[in-house]
């Protein structure tokens, strides 16, 4: 998986991308994350990537130009990339949408500033667009930092089991259950004993249920679009009953 990414401040990945999961994936060659200076693509004696809004108002918009000119080059490399604009305006990006661009061959990530792109680039140039939540940041850089971190985990050989994207919270639309490591008792709290018992049948139920308890205490909301077998419906009844007690 190729990740490029356009932006005026692309120093803002370097930390990020040297640590961690990405930081010795990167390493591992198993997938490339390429940080582009906008200003590369600009023209002028000061290669200027915005301007003033027609109609007037506050602050400035990013050019077309210089935008249509790094993604065509880019596409040069990687012709199938998609293009991805992070902007409030976005789809809510969800575990699924990580999971489905993972498939891809490359993803071109547009990261705005000031008042946003001029609309043509929206029009002309994008496929899909994207938002981390309903917040205004100063820049798409972040985002973008968010949704590279979420779909290179499911990348092949990214994580070190090929298990873990899948307990993860929300890969099943629940959330995840309570997890424990020594010692067995701390300030007083033990480890359910359950999970001592060493019988995996009853620990996978109990986990299953604590997934189904949490996301009904959390976020019930998503119990609606959950896949949801008829024993975890079973469990789900009596969680709601034990609830109205």
């Amino acid at each position: 998986m190729i990740f490029d990414v356009l932006t005026l401040f692309p120093g803002m990945f370097d930390s990020p991308l040297r640590e961690s999961i990405l930081g010795r994936a990167i390493v591992q060659q198993l997938l490339q994350v390429r940080t582009h200076n906008l200003r590369d693509w600009a023209e002028g004696k000061h290669l200027s990537t915005d301007d003033a809004p027609y109609g007037g108002g506050d602050g400035m918009v990013m050019k077309p130009e210089p935008i249509a000119r790094a993604v065509a080059e880019l596409k040069e490399k990687t012709p199938d990339a998609k293009v991805l604009l992070m902007t409030p305006q976005g789809v809510p990006f969800k575990q699924h949408h990580a999971k489905k661009l993972a498939n891809e061959l490359g993803l071109i990530f547009l990261c705005g500033r000031y008042e946003g792109f001029d609309e043509r680039v929206r029009e002309t140039l994008v496929d899909a667009e994207f938002s981390i939540g309903d917040f205004v940041l100063t820049g798409g850089e972040l985002p973008a930092m968010v949704m590279i971190d979420a779909i290179s985990r499911h990348l092949p050989g990214v994580l070190g089991s090929s298990d873990s994207a899948e307990i993860d919270s929300f890969s099943d639309g629940l959330l995840e259950y309570p997890q424990y490591t020594r010692p067995a008792v701390f300030n007083g709290m033990a480890v359910p004993k359950i999970l001592l018992s060493g019988d995996h049948g009853k620990v996978a139920a109990w986990r299953r249920e604590q997934q189904l308890l949490r996301t009904l205490q959390r976020r019930p909301e998503l119990l609606e679009r959950a896949q949801l077998s008829d024993s975890d419906r079973k469990v789900l009844d009596r969680l709601r009953n034990d609830k109205e007690k």
